[in-house]
């Protein structure tokens, strides 16, 4: 097996405008349905919210230098909508373009590729208050966002995506409510999922249209579900649609101009799918150019007819909630997730890379696009340890297992063309707060003060040999602060 990775590899690190920036109110930034969900009691672990979150927005540019200290080839961010046009529409904010010009003008100094995000969840609260992504007014007000960052930071990045996860913002923001808006309606996640399918599409159109040359990509949060018994043709069955919810459904429009044919049947008694109108599927038909896939665990699912009769079996899905009341599966009555194998991660999902490396290869097969893996980590419960150091061995063995899965799907002939893990710090995560940690270098949320972890010299090792380090590397005690 392939032991270095390929000429042209980036290698990277990613992190997401609300989880990370802070300045919430500052620079003429609007709020955000995040802003909204985070402040409404009981929606997030601990009542946390981002309006600090790691100080990004002030700390930027010494962020951008840890980065180059780490040797990051590449680093991929969002932009928060509402921080360049308050409310979605109408007038962009001058201040807040600056602050992205600044990121962007100090990663290339640094020799940095920027790969930016428009949408990673931050919906202007404007926006939604009109209807949200349950409007095609929303997806006209998308495009003419995104044509306008283009303008203003196309000569200086020239991979784009679109939109982070559209899964979890439509399954998970509209009908698990685990999420912002919190709704919690399976025709609405139907809908929204399809809105934000449409977004991509017409916003890739217009860049197209005057930026041929840059490259525009969808980021996906892959599942991997696997029959809890594959004799087992209900159970089959359970993981073929799952299947096409949660995957093919955020692909296939692109590749083929269709829907999975497995959905309208499995939804027939939601709805019947008139939210789809003439000619949709065929603007989304070829426009992409690459897809972005995030992974972090995989799913056992079976078929139960006496689902939620009893929860000990339920697992915990890559949101952090349960399967059951609320499900983000619309039609899933009889569907079960069934508690993860093996040793699980402080989310309680379970390391897979087998499954990872298959997922590759399956969206090789079924896109024929370059894919860049734009998220890959962990959750564990660090500690600094009295040596200064966080000894964050289990991470190090997770980098290490499925960064040998992308070499394998490469060898096998996936089109794998990045790495970008998750995070580069800790952060905001969602509806989990500041209770779970996935950064390679550590916050402490009170003084905002950076400190590497192990993992973060590990990576850095990796990135000078551009070869899987060994776990065992030299560290610095006591580790180093920005």
């Amino acid at each position: 097996m392939t032991s270095r990775f390929p000429d042209g590899f980036l290698l990277g690190a990613a992190t997401a405008s609300y989880q990370i920036e802070g300045g919430a109110t500052e620079g003429g930034r609007g709020a955000s349905i995040w802003d909204t969900f985070s402040h409404t009691p009981g929606k997030v672990v601990g009542g946390d919210t981002g309006d600090i979150a790691c100080d990004h927005f002030h700390r930027w540019q010494s962020d951008v230098d840890m980065m180059a200290d780490l040797g990051l080839e590449a680093y991929r961010f969002s932009i928060a909508w509402p921080r360049v046009q308050p409310t979605g529409t109408g007038e962009f904010n001058d201040e807040g373009i600056e602050f992205y010009k600044g990121i962007i003008a100090r990663l290339k100094d640094k020799g940095i590729t920027p790969l930016v995000t428009l949408y990673h969840w931050d919906l202007p609260q404007a926006l939604d208050d009109a209807g949200g992504w349950l409007s095609r007014d929303t997806v006209d007000a998308f495009v003419a966002y995104a044509v306008r960052m283009v303008q203003e930071l196309g000569d200086d990045v020239e991979m784009w995506t679109t939109f982070n996860e559209p899964w979890v913002a439509s399954f998970v923001g509209y009908g698990a409510g685990a999420h912002a808006p919190g709704h919690a309606d399976d025709v609405e996640a139907l809908v929204a999922a399809h809105h934000l399918n449409l977004a991509h599409a017409r916003a890739y159109r217009a860049i197209k249209s005057f930026r041929p040359d840059l490259q525009v990509g969808l980021v996906n949060n892959c599942h991997t579900p696997r029959p809890w018994d594959p004799s087992n043709p209900k159970d089959v069955w359970a993981s073929a649609h799952i299947d096409a919810l949660a995957n093919t459904f955020f692909h296939e429009p692109f590749i083929r101009g269709t829907y999975p044919a497995v959905l309208k049947p499995n939804t027939a008694h939601l709805t019947d799918w008139s939210f789809v109108h003439d000619g949709d599927l065929a603007e989304m038909h070829g426009a992409v150019d690459w897809f972005g896939v995030n992974y972090y665990a995989s799913h056992l699912v079976r078929h139960n007819p006496h689902k939620g009769a009893a929860t000990s079996d339920v697992a915990t899905l890559a949101d952090g909630h349960k399967a059951g009341a609320n499900s983000p599966w619309p039609g899933d009555e009889e569907i079960e997730f069934m508690r993860p194998l093996g040793k699980l991660t402080a989310m309680g999902w379970n390391i897979d890379p087998d499954a990872f490396h298959a997922h590759l290869l399956k969206i090789h097969r079924e896109t024929g696009k370059p894919i860049y893996v734009t998220e890959n980590g962990s959750a564990w419960d660090d500690v600094i340890a009295e040596d200064g150091r966080i000894h964050d061995a289990d991470r190090i063995d997770y980098f290490r297992g499925h960064l040998a899965a992308v070499l394998k799907a490469i060898d096998e002939g996936a089109d794998v063309r990045g790495y970008m893990a998750w995070s580069l710090m800790d952060n905001f995560e969602w509806a989990q707060g500041y209770a779970k940690r996935f950064g390679m270098v550590h916050v402490d949320y009170d003084t905002l003060v950076r400190t590497w972890k192990d993992s973060a010299y590990w990576y850095r090792e990796t990135l000078r040999t551009r070869e899987i380090a060994p776990a065992d590397i030299d560290v610095e005690t006591p580790a180093r602060t920005y």
